[in-house]
């Protein structure tokens, strides 16, 4: 199986890493130059919680390197979906598979709107990755990975997936309601990486400080509140239990929005808290902490290049 995996960030280079270890052929399709030579020639560096490990994959910007692939990984940052999607066209054969491992919701329909929905799965994982500079990357935490379809089939390109990804060592599952899953993810990240990006906290710290664990409970009350009344079956019977519970197990880890304003980069805030306020005033709901997490959030994104007045 030729496997392309776009976007080098922490996640993509993680995967990459991983699936090397399949014996497939794997490439990392990558918009910089200058990364795409530096990973094609020393490949990936990997340490953390897996040990200490390098990787050889391909890499390239030039999609006549690689020719059609069966199967495309999204991995890069919401807000750039619909330009990898243009990017991938070249790569698409008639049976080629297209997987989104991505944060947020929305990026499914961009990428069906321009690849067609019936090559199209959804993924979420639950590893902690962060990356440390070109084709290098901290494996920072383990957890399964859950691909399906919005329509809740389960096809033959699915489950071939599943057992490429398990013989490396990603635990990976179908399931039949992919949607309540990203939604339950979507739920996590609400009441995480928004007040993590403007506190500068890690996770851990946000359940241990009473105002922070205070803000936390109301933006993922508002999330769910528009869950339900949306009808989507969340996999979790306490969500706010399980927000405390992921923020404690994971107490060290810097989430993926701090670490993009630790590096004063865009954020995918308007994919996570902003679907709420959408979702929530399309109902006639009130959505105000996470409004106010959304406008925080922006405001430190404007004010990257602002210099202090003394």
């Amino acid at each position: 199986m030729k496997i392309v995996i776009v976007g080098p960030g922490a996640m993509g280079c993680l995967l990459a890493a991983y699936l090397a270890k399949s014996k497939e052929e794997i490439w990392l399709f990558d918009k910089n130059k200058e990364r795409a030579e530096h990973i094609d020639k020393e490949g990936i560096s990997v340490e953390g919680i897996s040990g200490a490990w390098r990787a050889k994959v391909n890499a390239t910007t030039q999609a006549s390197d690689i020719k059609d692939a069966d199967l495309v990984i999204i991995c890069v940052k919401s807000y750039h979906t619909k330009q990898a999607v243009n990017t991938i066209k070249p790569l698409l054969a008639e049976n080629t598979t297209v997987l989104s491992i991505q944060n947020g919701i929305g990026n499914i329909e961009i990428i069906s709107e321009g690849a067609g929905s019936e090559r199209v799965i959804a993924g979420s994982t639950n590893m902690g990755a962060t990356l440390l500079g070109y084709g290098s990357v901290r494996h920072a935490g383990k957890g399964e990975t859950v691909i399906g379809r919005l329509d809740g089939k389960i096809t033959v390109e699915m489950r071939r997936i599943r057992e490429i990804f398990n013989r490396v060592g990603l635990e990976t599952k179908i399931s039949r309601d992919i949607k309540g899953l990203l939604w339950s993810k979507l739920i996590i990240n609400v009441g995480i990486n928004a007040l993590t990006a403007i506190t500068r906290l890690n996770n851990g710290r946000l359940v241990e400080l009473v105002s922070t664990r205070t803000i936390l409970k109301e933006a993922v009350n508002e999330a769910v509140r528009v869950a339900k009344k949306k009808r989507i079956k969340l996999i979790y019977d306490d969500p706010l239990a399980k927000v405390e519970a992921v923020c404690e197990a994971t107490a060290q880890n810097t989430s993926s929005m701090l670490q993009d304003v630790l590096r004063k980069k865009s954020t995918e805030i308007d994919f996570i808290n902003g679907v709420i306020v959408r979702q929530a005033e399309d109902l006639g709901m009130p959505a105000t902490v996470n409004s106010v997490l959304v406008n925080l959030v922006k405001a430190i994104e404007s004010s990257y290049d602002l210099k202090v007045e003394k």
